[in-house]
């Protein structure tokens, strides 16, 4: 059992990259007992494992004492009748305190101005561009940019990708762009404008992952006598007396128990937050009461609005000197931001990366990619029950379903295939290929000795096949209609794109802020449920639109902001 010594005045549900912050934030009133829950284990300056604190950020992601897999999200294809038939990918998050944060890719950018703008103007009064600056300054101890823009004493160490983990690879990219005119830039987190960027991430200054329950849950925090942190440990349940959150119910494995709480806070991501407020009675009360949930509260957007950047890519093989160095670097340091034109859509709009290899092992290193994928997406998806209460949720994300993500999609396709045309002219990668992110490939991500060892056979195999050895990769890791054939037939790679494309692990939008008169909005400005006392949403899921931008950042800078708000703050 849990002691509780008869309930806190907050218990968060989920400590990750928000929910952490928010433990470290509100318990620094020592009058308010806070109660942090987190399903995965601790993570902790004292035993950091080694496959987080590295600057390859594939280590984290595939481990699975770190992660929990979504089965089957449904991605495209919604033209297709038969649901069956849809495109499947599995889905890894963050389960572990630290969150995404302790598994992600590392990538430390914020968005567009315009992109804050826009919450404000969709009803999350409060959020426009300059009112969240200064609390994405608070957030961050930038070690290579000073100025208005940035922060110097912050919890979050960010950093750009230094020059020399850049492979030849990468260069050949970077140059290919120059050549076309498109200027590299100093600050991927300054000025907003187009260009080529060194990635920035979270590291620190001797090159380690700085997750949030290192930076903001330090030894001194976790001393302080009104914080506890249970970890290894899933909520259930948000239990509600008169309609008004009252505490929550958490699964110790053997007996449920009940914690109570003046406040709930969910924190469980944009998959979690809104599958946890359904069960517990926070939803459409229709599809609540199909799953025999008794409703608390009829809130039809909660699980509505699941938004993510619909992602694709093309890849070959490389020769040696095109190959990246070291295990420990990261695997995109540059990175392209561009604009698509299409008519509605924002500067910016659009993003590459350059990945240098695409996994740890020895066959990861023959494999360069250009990927790509919309950095102002439109098609919106939907988080719902799955066949009972306790079942897993289903996920749409609908990628693609607007029209405008389709076409700015093939547009970079295009783009992406001529730089690796260019780039293969000049012997830089061999003859690209239609890259597809397959479940096949996924079972050689964890680090385990059998992977290395069947991928560096498989590694050995390719060099020997000289000639023949980038059209063997390619065969190894997609089958369909090759580059040329796509690029000829719209039809074909609209068929390719349907199949292949992926979210990129950047969710939001299913619990989405706006104003009391505004039907799909969960919660107001602040984070509280609408028609619910005592209940927060602060994660991803409170974003009315999706950033162009890697969410880490801006889900941190939204916990340091809901912070402030529930302690009387502005």
């Amino acid at each position: 059992m849990i002691e509780h010594s008869g309930g806190a005045d907050v218990v968060i549900v989920g400590g990750g990259s928000a929910g952490a912050v928010l433990a470290a934030r509100l318990s620094e009133d020592v009058s308010r007992r806070v109660i942090l829950i987190e399903a995965g284990p601790d993570i902790h300056a004292g035993a950091i494992p080694p496959e987080i604190a590295s600057a390859y950020a594939g280590f984290a992601y595939f481990d699975p004492r770190f992660t929990v897999q979504h089965r089957d999200v449904l991605t495209a294809g919604t033209h297709l009748n038969d649901a069956a038939a849809r495109p499947r990918m599995s889905y890894a998050q963050g389960r572990a305190l630290g969150g995404g944060s302790a598994v992600n890719g590392l990538a430390a950018n914020r968005g567009s101005p315009d992109d804050y703008d826009e919450w404000e103007a969709l009803g999350a009064a409060g959020w426009r561009w300059e009112t969240v600056l200064p609390y994405f300054r608070k957030l961050e101890r930038d070690l290579d940019h000073a100025g208005p823009l940035h922060g110097g004493d912050g919890p979050l160490p960010i950093r750009s990708a230094p020059a020399q983990w850049r492979s030849g690879f990468v260069r050949g990219a970077v140059d290919a762009l120059a050549r076309r005119g498109v200027d590299e830039k100093p600050d991927q987190n300054g000025p907003w404008e187009d260009g080529v960027f060194a990635q920035r991430m979270n590291l620190d200054e001797a090159f380690r992952r700085v997750p949030t329950s290192l930076g903001w849950l330090t030894p001194d925090v976790r001393r302080r006598p009104n914080l506890a942190i249970v970890t290894g440990v899933a909520a259930t349940r948000i239990v509600f007396e008169s309609g008004k959150a009252a505490g929550v119910r958490i699964d110790l494995g053997v007996a449920l128990q009940t914690i109570p709480a003046r406040r709930v806070i969910v924190s469980a991501g944009a998959f979690g937050t809104p599958a946890l407020l359904m069960r517990s009675g926070v939803g459409d009360g229709a599809h609540l009461q199909s799953r025999g949930v008794a409703v608390v509260r009829h809130a039809p957007g909660v699980g509505a609005n699941l938004m993510d950047h619909p992602y694709a890519g093309v890849s070959g093989y490389l020769p040696r000197a095109s190959r990246a160095a070291g295990a420990e670097t990261h695997h995109i340091p540059a990175v392209w931001r561009f604009s698509s034109g299409v008519e509605g859509c924002p500067q910016g709009d659009m993003h590459m990366g350059f990945i240098g290899r695409v996994a740890w092992h020895a066959m990861g290193r023959r494999i360069g990619a250009l990927a790509f994928w919309v950095n102002k997406s439109f098609s919106r998806g939907a988080v719902t029950l799955g066949e009972t209460a306790d079942a897993a949720p289903t996920i749409d994300l609908r990628l693609l379903s607007d029209e405008r993500d389709r076409i700015r999609l093939r547009a970079a396709f295009h783009a992406a295939a001529a730089l690796a045309r260019d780039m293969a002219d000049r012997g830089v990668m061999g003859t690209p290929q239609p890259a597809r992110l397959s479940d096949r490939a996924r079972k050689y991500g964890p680090k385990t000795a059998r992977n290395a060892l069947l991928m560096g056979l498989a590694a050995t195999a390719i060099d020997c096949a000289g000639p023949y050895a980038a059209a063997l990769t390619g065969r190894l890791s997609y089958q369909g209609p090759s580059l040329p054939e796509l690029l000829a037939d719209d039809r074909a790679l609209d068929a390719y794109l349907d199949e292949s494309v992926t979210g990129v692990w950047h969710p939001c939008g299913t619990c989405r802020m706006g104003g009391p008169d505004d039907p799909s909005a969960v919660t107001d400005p602040s984070g509280s449920v609408h028609g619910v006392d005592g209940l927060t949403v602060c994660d991803a899921s409170l974003f009315p639109s999706i950033p162009c931008a890697n969410l880490n950042v801006p889900v941190i800078m939204t916990a340091e902001r809901i912070s402030d708000i529930l302690r009387g703050g502005p």
